[in-house]
């Protein structure tokens, strides 16, 4: 496991699963957005922008301490909300001082990427920038706005539709049991619709949980919002995954919040990945035990 204890660090660093090896630079402190119901992540957490001669002392650091290492991800919550001004200095710093770097990821909302003009967002891939995370949770609209998220489902579909076009790989996150009492048919059944008109590289399927603190844990508290049992969130998967239909890249639902693990190469695993949640929902399959999940 790489550490980064030398590097400048402010509050809890929060990375992709895909990311547990690489370089984090935090660029940016908390999330622009932080209105989400679900995210506890950032709300200790006044969003700024770092200066450069913080963000320069860092790279030197890591110059030092990880030679080699193939990988960077810009933190924190919505890095990619930073003004083209900025990414401008960092991409070419990051070559300048890690030049054996192969990739660099960020985490965005809809309304980053939707404040990047073609240009800008064409200028970052050909600059370095390789991969964005993206959470887009829903593509119900009742779901979408119950949860607070920046962007309509349209306006998420732009998103993702605009990166791929900057061939900038785009990773989605969506998750189970957020939609509100009654929508988790639609929520499941329009989600997978705008997963296949943004047809992303990857997409991951990570169950909710409810973090103390934030609104959803209110609503729950409160009764305006029910926690799904296992069954109930192995159907939504299985209507979500059944719904969509991707050109290639991976649908994964293999977080340790989710009840059975899954790893789907698409299309051509999608049958047999069906048929292991069904396998799952008739009792037919062993579920992870919550003691395995660890949350």
């Amino acid at each position: 496991m790489w550490t980064s204890e030398n590097l400048d660090y402010e509050g809890a660093i929060y990375r992709p699963p895909s990311e547990a090896r690489s370089i984090i630079l935090q660029a940016t402190v908390g999330c622009a957005h932080n209105r989400c119901t679900f995210c506890a992540s950032y709300k200790d957490k006044r969003f700024r922008i770092k200066d450069r001669t913080t963000l320069e002392a860092d790279l030197k650091k890591a110059a030092r301490l990880y030679r080699g290492v193939k990988r960077l991800f810009v933190a924190d919550g919505d890095a990619l909300i930073m003004p083209m001004g900025e990414w401008r200095w960092l991409l070419p710093a990051i070559r300048k001082y890690l030049p054996w770097v192969e990739r660099v990821g960020t985490y965005a909302t809809g309304i980053a990427v939707r404040k990047k003009s073609a240009d800008d967002l064409r200028w970052l891939h050909d600059n370095g920038l390789n991969i964005v995370y993206l959470g887009v949770e829903s593509g119900d609209p009742e779901t979408l706005a119950t949860i607070r998220k920046d962007s309509t489902a349209e306006q998420l579909m732009e998103a993702g539709q605009k990166l791929k076009a900057a061939e900038i790989s785009v990773s989605i996150t969506v998750l189970l049991g957020i939609a509100p009492p009654g929508r988790s048919p639609a929520h499941a059944r329009e989600t997978g619709r705008l997963l296949t008109a943004m047809d992303p590289d990857y997409v991951g399927a990570l169950s909710v949980i409810v973090c103390e603190g934030t609104e959803l844990a209110r609503r729950v508290y409160g009764g305006e919002h029910s926690v799904s049992n296992p069954q109930e969130l192995l159907r939504e998967l299985r209507q979500m995954l059944a719904h969509t239909h991707l050109s290639a890249g991976l649908f994964m639902a293999n977080h340790a919040s989710n009840y059975l693990p899954l790893k789907v190469e698409m299309p051509a695993g999608k049958a047999r990945a069906l048929e292991l949640i069904d396998a799952a929902i008739e009792g037919k399959t062993p579920l992870r035990p919550e003691s395995y999940r660890a949350l």
